[in-house]
């Protein structure tokens, strides 16, 4: 999506619209809809360090745009997202015990993939959802959605209004979707690891 938009679009549009832009980006991407988010708020703190925004409310809008959007998708996940997901499964061919399975995995871990997700490319938008189908309780996932905007919020906007001075736009950019994509990469292989080992348990026992 980010190659599709250009950097300079999206600085045009966050000058335009200023922290309706970062507000609406993050919502919309936390929501599922494939909008760059975490592009958009490093466009405005970048802005910001070049005073053309204040820096605070850049955090606010990025913050607050992560909560309800993430909200969002808890409640689609919590009223709808068990049986699209089995019906997705079953496009693919994955039974629904097979899903189950995954589910119970997931709700032992929950509440740190909503505090931490934000910080991996595609966890960002699914732990909302995720949690929901896990029936992860509300009080709890919004807690947890709460320090995670927060946290990641303060660390995209402080990146880019700092760095941002030092690095170009694109080169920050292009860090950050690294370091989320390596992200991915560590969560997926812990993933396999402890289904593995799981299984060679099951074996075993």
């Amino acid at each position: 999506m980010d190659e599709l938009i250009s950097i300079d679009l999206l600085q045009d549009i966050a000058r335009e619209y200023g922290y309706w832009a970062v507000f609406c980006g993050i919502l919309l991407e936390n929501m599922g809809i494939p909008i760059p988010g975490e592009t958009v708020t490093l466009v405005g703190g970048f802005l910001a360090g070049s005073h053309e925004l204040n820096v605070w409310y850049v955090f606010a809008a990025a913050m607050v745009g992560a909560i309800i959007g993430d909200s969002g998708g808890y409640l689609l996940g919590y009223y709808g997202g068990w049986p699209l997901l089995v019906k997705v499964g079953s496009w693919l061919r994955v039974s629904e015990s097979s899903l189950e399975e995954v589910r119970d995995r997931f709700s032992q871990n929950a509440g740190k993939a909503v505090l931490l997700g934000r910080f991996v490319a595609l966890l960002r938008v699914f732990a909302g959802p995720l949690a929901g189908i896990t029936r992860m309780p509300y009080y709890r996932f919004l807690l947890c959605n709460a320090i995670g905007a927060a946290t990641w919020a303060a660390t995209m906007v402080s990146l880019s209004y700092f760095l941002g001075r030092l690095v170009p736009l694109e080169q920050l950019i292009q860090w950050v979707a690294q370091f989320t994509g390596v992200a991915l990469a560590v969560v997926i292989g812990w993933v396999i690891i402890a289904w593995w080992t799981d299984s060679r348990r099951r074996v075993t026992s």
